[in-house]
């Protein structure tokens, strides 16, 4: 028989990540072996500070502070330091040194990704990132391959676990935001400094990803419309349940055919009908939704975050590229075929969810309604409710009104003519709606 052969690994990086796929390395070898065709030797973990302390005991022979070294001597690396530098300049000292790269930096991809693609193109190697967009659900790969001779029209994704978590809280709980972030915060599912998550960020970066895969086109984090959920308040989520809707932060990503033809890419708070299958996604798991002309309604769903999830992402890659160096042949990195223009959020088409207090007088129904129709848009479901001040004893009426799908700019034009009739208090609420 053939001797098996060895390749050397180097992880960077030894967060909550990192530090189970050193472990999985270590104590799975004989099984990776077996799977991949040849021993995955753990070369070294290359980390700012060696005698941090970590979750998981690792042999502390392994560790160093000098990455450029491991990296130029190794077969493969994955890179879970996240941020922009050192990691792109590590990435691509290895590519162009012949190693595959494993990666889980959204971040990195988000704004560069195109940078590497090129040089692991120019150099032969295979760049693979599952672990960037929803820990340990396989959601690149069956794009990337299952898909590939279907044509995807659109992506609903829940992929940030921490602002699932703090909605899926405020719905169950009635709590405010506040509230349930610090909920999020103390389980851990939410960092310190929770702006990636709650503002849109990191779901944005997934989005950008999600969307170069789907449509064969290079999308960037510039592309993508990203609006968070520190808006949405504690009557939001009350509202929507009211109406049989629950809000969950979506990633979007579709094709658009109008009077613009391109792809909108987007991530907003979004309400959805209970009965869609997103609707059930609760604490902090992940799911897209995936709508293609022949396969129909896909989902996939599962753990979207978490060390051992997350490693399981990484470690799938890393034995794919292994198999690939074993059995030779042109590493694999991205589909892109052509160039379909990003179009801004203006030219999506959606629903609007409206809540509106205004006054309780004869009239007022029909003049919010010319106004609608005026802006071309349709009013699918509309309810009033009739409120007394106590203390003034003057009446005013809830209108929450759910629009049929229009063009995003036709609906802003609507909300903004509507602000301006003397007869609105305010507006309490503008959501976007899907699956309606």
């Amino acid at each position: 028989m053939s001797e098996v052969r060895t390749l050397k690994v180097a992880l960077l990086g030894c967060g909550n990540v990192g530090a189970q796929v050193a472990r999985i390395l270590i104590d799975d070898a004989e099984a990776l072996a077996a799977r991949s065709g040849a021993r995955l030797e753990l070369s070294g973990i290359a980390v700012r500070n060696i005698d941090s302390p970590r979750d998981v005991e690792l042999p502390r022979e392994l560790f160093t502070t000098d990455a450029e070294t491991l990296v130029k001597d190794a077969d493969l690396v994955i890179e879970l330091m996240g941020g922009i530098e050192p990691a792109r300049t590590l990435i691509v000292t290895a590519i162009q040194n012949g190693a595959c790269v494993v990666t889980g930096n959204k971040a990195l991809l988000a704004q560069d990704g195109p940078t590497l693609y090129e040089e692991a193109d120019k150099a032969g190697v295979q760049l693979s990132y599952e672990a960037a967009v929803a820990g340990a659900i396989p959601i690149l790969r069956p794009i990337r391959d299952s898909l590939s001779g279907d044509r995807i029209t659109r992506v609903l994704g829940i992929v940030n676990g921490t602002t699932n978590f703090i909605l899926d809280q405020m719905d169950s709980t009635g709590a405010q935001f506040a509230d349930a972030l610090a909920e999020a915060q103390r389980l851990g599912y939410a960092e310190a400094d929770p702006t990636a998550d709650v503002e849109g960020h990191d779901a944005a970066a997934k989005a950008a990803i999600l969307a170069s895969l789907s449509f064969h086109t290079r999308f960037s984090l510039d592309d993508v419309y990203c609006e968070g959920i520190t808006k949405v308040s504690a009557a939001d989520i009350a509202s929507a349940k009211e109406a049989g809707f629950v809000i969950k932060l979506l990633a979007i990503a579709e094709k658009i055919d109008n009077s613009e033809s391109g792809i909108s890419v987007r991530v907003h708070p979004t309400l959805l009908p209970r009965e869609h299958p997103l609707a059930a996604v609760r604490g902090a798991f992940n799911a897209v939704f995936i709508e293609a002309e022949n396969a129909g309604e896909l989902m996939f769903y599962g753990q979207g975050a978490g060390g051992t999830p997350t490693a399981s992402a990484v470690l799938g890659d890393l034995v794919s590229a292994a198999r690939r160096l074993v059995l030779g042949g042109p590493g694999r990195t991205e589909t892109t075929t052509g160039h379909v223009p990003a179009l801004s959020i203006d030219a999506s088409n959606t629903s609007y969810y409206i809540g509106l207090d205004v006054a309780d007088q004869a009239g007022v129904l029909a003049r919010i309604a010319h106004i609608f129709a005026e802006n071309g848009v349709s009013i699918e479901i509309m309810r009033q409710t009739i409120h007394r001040d106590s203390a003034s004893n003057v009446e005013s009426a809830e209108l929450k009104i759910v629009t049929h799908r229009a063009s995003e700019a036709a609906l802003a034009a609507t909300v903004e003519a509507v602000k301006g009739l003397d007869v609105i208090n305010s507006v309490t609420s503008v959501l976007r709606v899907e699956g309606v």
